[in-house]
């Protein structure tokens, strides 16, 4: 039952000037750009790794062998959902099926999401083969940086910063206690049982 990331943020949480900002670097000089640029990508990616949650909107794809039984629920890692952009099985005759969006429900507050059959239906019969159903969904927190929680920007913030000062070797003596950073993350971390 493997989630694949489709597409990746198309912005990042902190754009360069904000970075550089916060590094104090002068906004003039070019010459870090391009590894500044990468460390955040880096610090972002890190960070949605110990999550185990998206920041900026993402594209997913979740496939399983079979619907769940009894009517139960599809859970759609890396919250939020925002969105499923389609459902598709595998048909008992072979055929590729998209199903009607009227047929199932999304509570995108669980986290993870919860993708259910539509109240008074249950989800339809499938060929049994590996993959035989696709859920797509889009999630994150929104298309914008502006809709991160603060408290996750400090730690990239922080993660940036500890990768740039020190970026020729691991600092064996951090600036900050490391407990106190990754603390800033362990409200929105998702927890598996």
């Amino acid at each position: 039952m493997p989630t694949i990331k489709i597409t990746d943020a198309t912005v990042e949480p902190l754009t360069l000037p904000e970075a550089k900002a916060h590094l104090r670097e002068e906004q003039a000089e070019t010459h870090n750009d391009l590894l500044i640029t990468s460390l955040i990508t880096v610090a972002r990616q890190t960070v949605e790794d110990r999550l185990q949650r998206t920041l900026i909107e993402t594209t997913w794809l979740r496939t399983m062998d079979a619907f769940p039984r009894c009517g139960g629920h599809i859970e759609l890692i890396k919250p939020r959902v925002l969105s499923v952009e389609w459902v598709k099985y595998l048909a008992p005759d072979g055929t590729l099926t998209t199903l009607d969006p009227a047929a199932y429900e999304l509570d995108p507050t669980a986290e993870p999401g919860l993708l259910m059959p539509a109240y008074g239906t249950s989800w339809p019969a499938t060929r049994q083969r590996p993959g035989a159903v696709q859920v797509q969904y889009k999630a994150g927190y929104g298309t914008t940086a502006t809709a991160v929680p603060k408290t996750i920007m400090q730690w990239i913030k922080l993660a940036l910063t500890e990768l740039y000062e020190n970026r020729s070797r691991s600092a064996e003596r951090p600036v900050l206690p490391q407990e106190f950073a990754d603390g800033l993350l362990d409200t929105y971390k998702i927890w598996s049982v």
